[in-house]
């Protein structure tokens, strides 16, 4: 495998690691090597795992399916089930088409967009995307994306060609004046904003006051579309998503991660004008063969379900903000800003807040390497990257939260000695 690994940020490259940690099971908050070590987890696979590690009431619901086949590549009442569930909780959402992975999502996004705003000027071919937002491995998106992208160093990526790219405009987040900018500039061949409400792939950073509703202030203005991209903030910030959270609408929304519970999943939606330009209802095509898999929509649906009791988000608030509450008193002079948002949060060794991608990487990423490399010595597993988010999960309990802020403690002490 390329690196040893099936997908780049797994490496440890960024850390200065040689190898990676191979794991064999997980249960609850903790995941446990081949070598037998226990740690605390702040990854939960990148997101979806809101309700912790084998998860019983998911894996009886995706054991339940698989009894009957694993794949039908033919409708099922799960997908029905599950595009229901999908309408029910996100706001903008009217229809919906289940996809394999979140990078099908949005390449799906982006031809619906072009196909949508074609109707009123086929020139309409351009799309805006901001720095540090990771929208998958789609060519044309695949420019200052933030991630493993910016780990590596990379500003973009071998074999996407730059006619691809061409039509592609990056700015920077939280930046309303290069917002209004482009759009004067190029308003009438804008397609699409697609946009991370908070970014994840950068090391959450939020939007700040008004960002959003300037960007759908100005998609209107211009008869462009809105794309939130929510394969990480859908249901892990609110019940539906940043769109929930900030009262923002967008037109197209993305989804993955926490609706196949651990299962590869995606979804892309919209209201339904929008939607029914989709095959077969219309002509903009869009096809797969494990779309809709049927293990993924029992364990997506039985996930969905147990995020709707009462009290769920209350919960995992309150645990996110009482961690980081504590990692900010264990600090002691050391300069860290943290980033929450209900089961999603970020820090990074700065001392001002960190608005857009630009300065996340002027953080002392550096420092953020001994740093991860001492805490996963105290059997605390966070994301291998300065520019990735961390999640808590509903299985994370005070005691975990507690070794988590003395093990931060220890390991912020233990640098500052070594690096004085």
């Amino acid at each position: 495998m390329p690196g040893g690994v099936n997908s780049p940020v797994r490496a440890f490259r960024s850390v200065g690691a040689a190898h990676p940690i191979f794991f064999k099971s997980a249960k609850g908050s903790k995941l446990y090597d081949v070598d037998g070590n226990e740690y605390i987890d702040y990854i939960g696979s990148w997101g979806p795992m809101i309700h912790g590690h084998a998860d019983p009431d998911i894996e009886a619901a995706a054991i339940e399916a698989l009894k009957h086949s694993p794949s039908f590549g033919a409708p099922t009442e799960l997908e029905n089930l599950m595009a229901a569930e999908v309408i029910k909780l996100v706001p903008s959402i009217e229809m919906v088409r289940m996809v394999n992975s979140g990078t099908e999502a949005v390449l799906s996004a982006i031809r619906l967009a072009r196909a949508f705003t074609a109707k009123l000027n086929p020139k309409k071919n351009k799309v805006i995307k901001f720095k540090g937002c990771y929208h998958g491995h789609v060519d044309a998106l695949l420019v200052q994306a933030g991630s493993g992208v910016a780990t590596l160093g990379l500003p973009d990526s071998l074999g996407v060609n730059s006619n691809v790219t061409q039509d592609t405009i990056v700015l920077n987040f939280n930046d309303f004046s290069s917002l209004e900018e482009a759009f004067r500039r190029e308003g009438e061949l804008i397609s699409a904003i697609i946009v991370e409400p908070i970014i994840g792939n950068g090391g959450c950073i939020l939007p700040e006051a008004g960002f959003l509703e300037a960007l759908r202030a100005v998609c209107d203005k211009y008869e462009s579309l809105l794309i939130f991209d929510e394969v990480m903030t859908g249901f892990r910030v609110a019940l539906g998503g940043a769109q929930e959270k900030y009262s923002v609408m967008p037109d197209i929304t993305t989804l993955g991660k926490v609706i196949g519970g651990g299962f590869p999943v995606g979804a892309y939606g919209a209201r339904k004008e929008i939607m029914e330009l989709v095959a077969p209802a219309g002509a903009m095509y869009q096809a797969g063969t494990l779309s809709g898999n049927p293990v993924a929509m029992a364990a997506g649906l039985a996930a969905l379900k147990k995020l709707q009791e009462v009290g769920f988000y209350d919960d995992l608030t309150a645990k996110t903000q009482y961690l980081i509450k504590g990692l900010k008193a264990a600090s002691g002079d050391t300069s860290v800003q943290f980033v929450e948002a209900a089961g999603m949060f970020g820090m990074f060794f700065s001392k001002t807040v960190v608005k857009n991608f630009d300065e996340a990487k002027a953080s002392e990423v550096e420092f953020f390497k001994k740093y991860y490399m001492e805490m996963l010595k105290r059997g605390i597993y966070l994301a291998p990257s300065a520019f990735e988010a961390f999640f808590m999960s509903a299985a994370h309990s005070y005691e975990d939260l507690d070794k988590t802020i003395e093990a931060h403690k220890s390991s912020i002490l233990f640098l500052n000695q070594v690096l004085v």
